[in-house]
Parts: C-alpha cells; structure tokens; sequence
C-alpha cells in the first residue's frame, strides 16, 4: 500500500521539492506531523497564515460566511467583497479594488492597468515596465518576464516583451532606463523576498517616487509578502513616505485562503472598464470574510508588537555564531549563515522548527501574534543549529 509521500510523488507535477514532513493540525505558531510531533511554524505557508494555523476568529468569519454563500459570481453583488473593498481604500488612501486568487494575479492586473493607462494617455508605443535587477514578481510568462532573475526566465522563452531591469538602489540605472524607453511605470518590492529579503534603501525609492512624478510614470509597489501586517506597517511603502499608484497584495490578506488584491489609486481608479478584466473567483464571499477579519485585526498594538519582535530577532540574531549577516524588515527577516542554509534548516526540523529558505539564507515569516516565549524558543534552536 502506498504512503502519502509516495502518493504526492506519483500523481502531482514534481515542482516542489517538499521538505520530508506532512502538516496534519496545528493551533497558532504551533504545528503537528503525522507523528504528533510539535514544531515552531517560522514559515507561516511562506507568509500567509497571519495569525497561524486554525485561528479561532478567522475561522468563525470563514465559517459564518460559508454557512450563507460560498460563491457567486461577479455578475452579482457581494457583500464581504465589497466591505473588504472598503476598508482597503480607507486604510491606504487608494480609491479602488481589483481582486484576484494571487500574487501573481494581482500583479497581471497591476501590469495590464499600467499599459493601459499609458496607451490611452501617451500612445500604445508606452508600454515598457521598469522592474529591478533580483526582484520576484510571480510564476505566470507575464510576471515571469517581470522578474529579474535570468535563472527564472530560462525554460520558457519567448517571455512577455517589454520588461527592462535596473539595479537596485542605483537611481542613475533607473534614470538611463526611463531616458531609452518609453516608460509606463515602475514596479517594485520594497523588501526583495525571494531575492534575499532586501529592503530598498530610502533614498532610492524616494528617487523613484520623484522620477514617476515628473515624467507620469505610474509607481506599483508590489506587496504580495512585504503587505498586511508583515513588515511593522499595513504596506511596505508605509515605511518609506510615499504613495504608489498601484499595490499589488495577496499571502497574507486571506490568512490561508487565497485572494490577491491590486489597489488602484487616484490616477488610474477608472483605467479598467466592464469587460476590461476579470476573474471567477476573485472577491470570493469566503476568501473576502475571512480577509476582512484579518485586516481588522491588524491594528497600531499589532503592528508595534510586530516591530519590537522585530527589534529582538536582530538584536538576538546579528552577533550569534554562524551569523554572516542578517537583513529584512519586521517580521521578514533573512539571515545569511556560514554554514550551507538547507542544513540549517534541516538541523532546524529535525529539533521542531520550521524555517524556510530565500537564495542562500534562512528566511523568517513567522505569525504576526506569535507569543514571544515561543519566538524565543525558536531562536534558541537556530543558534544551536548555526
């Protein structure tokens, strides 16, 4: 009789490379193998479940909601999605919603609204997307080719065309790209996830702030992993003083469900039109209560317990042995280790802690509200493992 490994190995596509445990339970940052064996959740499904596993109110919103509706189209109207809509715009300053099912999703919509807005302002000749040098912008050709690593874009060329890529805080590469292009918008990741957990540094987004304002070149944040709590703000761009035409967000907004968002801002609130784009599921009653329950949540206390949790990883982290450097920003943290990082991280599972990786480093996403005892626990066994 075949094994649930074995299973997983024979009928789904072989895209991931599983760590060798199954995730059968667990409550908070707490969760449980087939064995009953406990673990510190640092990973939270790569920054998604905000609160943990089985959150009691995020559950009773989901659950509340699914006992009315579980879906209906965007034919119709909805309430959750339309409240979830609201509290977005009142909480950013942004005037409209796109959802989606993803990040991905999310920045398509992101990406389709800036061609347009240029298009229809300066002519279908302005379509080129300036992205950085190491950023992630998801897995679709479009967002792919958005992405600025070679090694994502090797298998499946022909990618989408009109994607230039500067260097990350290096104003003057963004400067010589804008003067050879012509250039409909910016897209950005203030803290580079899968490229290492790099924070942009601010003077280089203010720089960008103020190119995009003298030449109408739109500004997407993208903060699918870097929105919703993680990072000690609401949004990433929070940080830096600025505001963005558009921000991208999905992970962490359903709390374990998937929904993705594209918040559009005053200059493009009107770009998309009926017909102009679409998705089955996006706004899904479900998704949308319990995304309206996580947000209400995060609130000034969460986030400035976010911040001092934050404080204490560094302080912790940046002088312990085996520690090359560390890099991030609230609870999104990297650390570069001496040692190889999977066997850190092996070393890490194997005495019930689950870290995750991002390029050469161990990468922190734990819950927002994880208790600080257990979040000192778990830094006790990266220091033993490093």
């Amino acid at each position: 009789m075949m094994n649930l490994k074995d299973i997983d190995r024979e009928y789904i596509a072989g895209t991931y490379a599983r760590f060798p445990l199954q995730i059968v339970s667990g409550k908070g940052a707490l969760v449980y193998d087939e064995n009953g064996k406990e673990y510190i959740d640092l990973g939270t499904g790569i920054a998604v479940n905000t609160f943990g596993v089985a959150d009691d109110e995020w559950i009773a919103a989901v659950t509340a909601q699914l006992g009315k509706c579980q879906h209906t189209s965007n034919l119709f109207y909805s309430e959750p999605c339309a409240m979830l809509a609201k509290t977005l715009c009142e909480r950013t300053g942004m005037k409209k919603v796109f959802f989606s099912n993803s990040g991905a999703e999310a920045n398509e919509t992101a990406i389709k609204t800036a061609r347009k807005y240029a298009a229809d302002k300066k002519g279908k000749d302005t379509y080129t997307i300036i992205t950085l040098k190491n950023s992630f912008h998801g897995r679709t050709i479009t967002t792919l080719a958005a992405t600025g690593q070679d090694v994502f874009h090797e298998d499946f060329t022909p990618l989408t065309q009109g994607f230039v890529y500067a260097e990350a805080n290096n104003i003057e590469s963004v400067k010589q790209l804008v003067s050879e292009y012509k250039v409909a918008a910016i897209m950005f990741e203030l803290v580079q996830g899968e490229g290492g957990v790099l924070p942009l540094e601010k003077d280089f987004v203010k720089g960008l702030a103020e190119i995009a304002a003298e030449n109408d070149i739109l500004l997407i944040a993208d903060e699918v992993q870097t929105g919703n709590g993680r990072t000690g703000e609401l949004y990433a761009y929070m940080h830096y003083s600025i505001q963005p035409d558009i921000v991208s967000t999905a992970k962490g907004l359903g709390g374990g469900l998937p929904i993705g968002a594209c918040l559009l801002g005053e200059k493009v609130k009107d770009v998309l039109g009926a017909g102009s784009h679409g998705s089955t599921f996006g706004g899904n009653p479900i998704a949308s209560a319990g995304a309206l329950n996580i947000l209400s949540r995060i609130d000034e206390k969460l986030l400035s317990e976010v911040r001092e949790k934050s404080a204490y990883i560094f302080d912790t982290m940046q002088n312990a042995r085996g520690v090359k450097s560390i890099s991030g920003l609230g609870l999104m943290i990297g650390i570069e280790t001496e040692k190889d990082a999977s066997e850190i991280i092996a070393k890490c599972r194997e005495n019930g802690v689950l870290v995750i990786k991002a390029k050469n480093k161990i990468r922190l996403l734990p819950p927002l509200n994880i208790p600080m005892e257990t979040l000192v626990k778990a830094l006790e066994v990266i220091k033993a493992a490093l």
